[in-house]
This record gives structure tokens, sequence and C-alpha cells, in this order.
């Protein structure tokens, strides 16, 4: 199993924890320990971040299925206590998630975007599909400037494209 900091290395999986769980959700993956289990205040000491940042952060982590935690309960205070430790080996399963994700939004915009034709107030730079251009006979609402037809072709080429580099990187 790979240590998160290592993985943090690759640009592509520093970028997915970035914008999970922000800069100060970086420097705690880059500087948890590697072995063990932790309670959320002994890693505010060790990391020297601010404990509601790295519950927060453990919190989105444990959302995400990347971070997970044992209670202890202690029998004379009655306090719990949550150990974290990191789970990295679900990181490929977590990025694959979000693929899928992506890729269902993406061949929706395609679909919209083969299925529809776009007229463009060149003014205000406002967006009509043929059917909300009708009513306003092929003019803006706001600037009363003929709308002027949107050859989308470029950015159809663009969503099959980022569709086959999604569908490759699924295998």
């Amino acid at each position: 199993m790979e240590r998160v900091e290592e993985l943090l290395q690759i640009p592509a999986i520093y970028e997915f924890f970035l914008r999970l769980v922000g800069a100060e959700g970086i420097q705690l993956l880059s500087r948890f320990p590697d072995v063990g289990e932790h309670s959320d205040e002994a890693l505010a000491e060790i990391t020297e971040i601010n404990l509601n940042s790295v519950r927060h952060t453990l919190y989105t982590l444990y959302e995400g299925r990347l971070a997970e935690y044992r209670r202890v309960k202690d029998n004379d205070t009655g306090w719990l206590t949550y150990l974290w430790h990191l789970r990295p080996d679900n990181l490929d399963a977590v990025i694959a998630e979000e693929l899928l994700t992506v890729k269902e939004k993406l061949v929706a915009r395609e679909r919209y975007e083969n299925e529809n034709d776009f007229y463009l107030c060149k003014t205000c730079g406002a967006m009509f599909t043929f059917n909300d251009a009708i009513p306003h006979e092929f003019s803006c609402p706001t600037c009363a400037i003929p709308l002027s037809h949107f050859d989308n072709e470029m950015l159809v080429i663009a969503l099959r494209r980022r569709l086959e580099a999604i569908n490759e990187s699924l295998g």
C-alpha cells in the first residue's frame, strides 16, 4: 500500500485531494503519521494544524471512504475518543466512482448539445436554444439585437474527447 505522502506527488491525485479537502487538508494528509491510529487532538498537535480543520478534513475523508475511525470509550469518564487512520487503498474506487459521475454528466451534456440548435446574442452573450429563441423572434429579449446562429461543433468534439479519455481511464 502506498503512503499518502507519495500519492500526493502524483499531480492528478494531488488535485483530487485539493478539491476534496483544500490546502489545509493537504497539509494534514502530507503530515499524517504512517502507522497506527490517532485521535483528532493528537493529529492537530503532531501536524500543527487547527483542531477544527483537522476534524473537518477527517470527516470529509470519512464521507469519501478515505479515512476510518474506531471509537474508544473511557470507562471512568464516559468520554468517547475517535482514533483515525487513512484508507488510501480505497482511492482507486473513489476516483472511479467520481469519473462515472462526471461521465454521466458529460453524456447528458453531449446529448443536449446534439439535440439543440443554439442562438447567441453577440452584445450581451446570452445563449438561447431554438425553442427559446422562437418566442422572441430570434431577437435578444434584453438587448433587442438579432440573435446569431451558434455553431457548437467544437464543444461537441471537446465533450467526445473528454468522454473518450474517461472511458480509457475506466478501462
